[in-house]
Parts: C-alpha cells; structure tokens; sequence
C-alpha cells in the first residue's frame, strides 16, 4: 500500500503515529523454546505438534526439541526437523531456551536443570511430592504457568476444558470396560440389552468433562444422573445435552440413594475452582454396591473422593470397600495424539503473542487469560490454590504485575 508523507502511515501500522510505531516494532522479540521429553512412563503427550512448530519457526522463534519428546504421541523426530526444529539429544542444551515446556509437572531432574529466571509451562499436580517441586522453583526465582489455572474473563479455564472433553469421554469407556471385567467388576454391561436394565451412572460435575461423560454414557444407552452444586450449572447441561434427565443439587441423602443404586460414579468437578480437596466421603463409597467403579478425574488436585489414592497407567486401578478406583492424573494419555493437538492449538498462540508483545513479562502484563495461570512469578507463589493446600505464603498476581 502507498504511504504517504507527514505523520501518518497507512500500512502496517495503521494510524499509529511514527513513533508509536517504532515503540511497537521494537516490542517484537524472537523467543527460544524448548520442548522437554517427559521423563513420567504415564505421560504420552507433547505440548506442540509439527504444524505448531511449522508457525513458530515461520515467525522467527528457534525451536529446541529434545530427540524423541513426541514419540508417544505418534509424532517423529523428523516430522518435527521439518518443520524448523532443532532435534537435541541433550536434555541440558534444550533447558537453555527461554521458555521450556512439558506436559506434565516439571520432575525434580527437570528443575535441577532450570536456569534461575526462567519461564516454565507445564501442567501442576497436587500431591505429596508436589511441594518439594514448588519450593525448589521458587528458589531457582522461575516464572511458571500451570495450564490448569489459564482463566478468562468469564471464569472458563481454556486447557481443562479442552482436556476434559477428552477425559469426559474417555472416562465412560474406561468405566465400561472395568464394570465388565469379570475379575473385579460385576460383569455388567453399561448399556444394557433389550430385555436387561441398563447400567445407573451418577456424574459429580455439570462441566465441560461432565458434560462429555454424559454424552457418551447415554450413547451407550446408560441411565445417566447428575449432580452439581449450582443450579445454572444443571440448566446448562441439560440445554447442552438436549434431553431431560435426572440431575439435582449435592444433597446428602439423595447422593446416598443414588449411590447405593450407581454402577458407575465419575468425580468431574473442577476442585481448582470450587477450592477442595474432597466431595465424597468414605462412608459414601462404602455405600456402593461390590464390583461397581468410581473413575476419579480431579485426582491431580487431589482427589474428588477421600478413597482416591494417584494410580498410573500400568497399574490404573485398586479396589477398596468392593469398589473399583480408577485414579490416573492423565487420563488423556489413553488418547495421547488428540491430546496433543487439542494442547497445541492453545499453546501456540500464546507462545507467538509472548514475542509479539516483548517478552513474556510484557505479555503478562497485558493478558489477563493466561496471567491467572501464573502460580510462580519471579520466584514468588501467586496461587491461593496451592498456597493453602502447600502451607506457603502467596501473593496476588495481579498486584506484583502492578508493580512490574
């Protein structure tokens, strides 16, 4: 387009005045990233696919990945390389990047080689051994976002949500196939067959993986319940789902009776939010009849049942009191080339607008979505979340960024 002389130009910038246009170009930084192999056996992901890489590379970032980081997900070392990525044996050359992500929690090998300032981004498990990792963090003085706490202005969490799609649905499929395991189960078909009574499924959680769990159990032809403690939430579902169907309020003895009758319980609710550690008590899972099964997907905040106890993929389940827990952190590893691109189409964007704006301080600054998935900044915890289930003090995100 023809510019024009005096002021104003009309191209890129529009009617940015000359010096504001400079100020804007001068933002623009090209970022290093690193993509970590994931040390956790249980964890297949990656956080970005070739076609991710491909956009980065295009604009100007330099992508360091380490040599068979998306094998699980059925991702190549070359499919990577071709798409402008440098392939590292080395996990420690690829720590050197400005920005390192993993799926899962950084372990305690990946923190010994984070540099102090760094930014992480990985996902944040509430356990025992969390704490540890926490604190070493914030020792290194690190910045690091957790994708379960990336939030909008409406309160919707964009990663969980696309993740408990999967794990919504995947969680109905699990269940049935353990409900029909003859060796702990009860032997039972979900769905039912004409003539049989179908299988009761109580879901605790009108989310987005409640949502996509009751999708998928009445596909198979189960008698689906749900609970939740708001009644928006409740209205919500039911206009999502398009039938009407038993759904009421967490009321102590209706969750009796719907438990002494279930053949399947999903905990889905969201307990970063809702800021708990437990729903359902033992007393309650002792209610449930023998060979029945519980599929926990709040297990990496803690659990949505005091019976709940983290489970891996080669060992997925125990039973307790006669009931079946199935309780892995990442469920949506079954799934793991889905996850990964679901993952990636949220990453990306935020890596380009981190370059885009300067950096990732001045892009928090001026996001508000992804400063709230911030849980360390410059080595001081920002998350009440994790403060009160860690005991370690915290201070507001928003305030410190305030001050930046």
């Amino acid at each position: 387009m023809e510019s024009f002389p005096g002021k104003f130009s009309f191209g890129r910038g529009g009617l940015l005045p000359q010096e504001e246009m400079l100020e804007v170009e001068n933002k623009k930084k090209s970022l290093t990233i690193g993509i970590l192999k994931e040390s956790d056996a249980n964890e297949h992901r990656t956080p970005l696919t070739p076609q991710a890489v491909q956009l980065l590379t295009d604009n100007n970032y330099t992508v360091l990945f380490e040599q068979g980081a998306g094998t699980q997900a059925r991702f190549l070392d070359t499919e990577f390389s071709e798409a402008g990525a440098r392939i590292i044996r080395s996990k420690e050359e690829v720590c050197q990047a400005d920005i390192l992500l993993k799926v899962a929690p950084f372990s305690e090998e990946d923190i010994s080689l984070v540099n102090e300032k760094q930014t992480i981004i990985s996902s944040v498990v509430i356990n025992d051994e969390g704490k540890k990792s926490v604190q070493k963090l914030i020792e290194k003085k690190v910045t690091a976002i957790g994708f379960e706490y990336i939030r909008d202005y409406e309160g919707n969490y964009p990663v969980v949500a696309s993740m408990q799609e999967i794990a919504g649905s995947l969680s109905v499929l699990i269940a049935a196939q353990y409900l029909s395991d003859l060796k702990n189960g009860k032997g039972a078909l979900l769905g039912g067959i004409t003539g049989v009574t179908p299988a009761e499924v109580v879901i605790l959680g009108a989310n987005t993986a409640g949502e996509f769990a009751a999708r998928a159990a009445l596909g198979l032809g189960a008698h689906v319940k749900i609970f939740d403690a708001y009644l928006q939430r409740l209205i919500s579902i039911q206009n999502s789902l398009g039938q009407r169907l038993y759904t009421s309020n967490y009321q102590t003895e209706v969750l009796k009776k719907a438990f002494r009758s279930a053949e399947v319980v999903i905990g889905a609710m969201q307990l970063v939010e809702d800021n708990t550690n437990f729903y359902v008590s033992e007393d309650m899972v002792k209610l449930m009849k023998k060979g029945t099964v519980i599929i926990d997907l709040g297990i990496d905040q803690g659990g949505c049942f005091e019976t709940s106890k983290c489970t891996t993929h080669k060992q997925p389940t125990y039973t307790k009191h006669g009931v079946v827990h199935y309780c892995v952190p990442n469920i949506q590893s079954n799934a793991a080339r889905t996850s990964s691109i679901a993952l990636s189409n949220i990453v990306m964007p935020i890596l380009l607008k981190m370059g885009e704006q300067g950096g990732v301080s001045h892009f928090l600054k001026n996001d508000f979505t992804v400063r709230q998935g911030v849980y360390i900044y410059n080595g001081i915890l920002t998350n009440s979340h994790i403060s009160k289930h860690y005991s370690i003090p915290y201070k507001n995100i928003d305030l410190l960024m305030a001050a930046f």
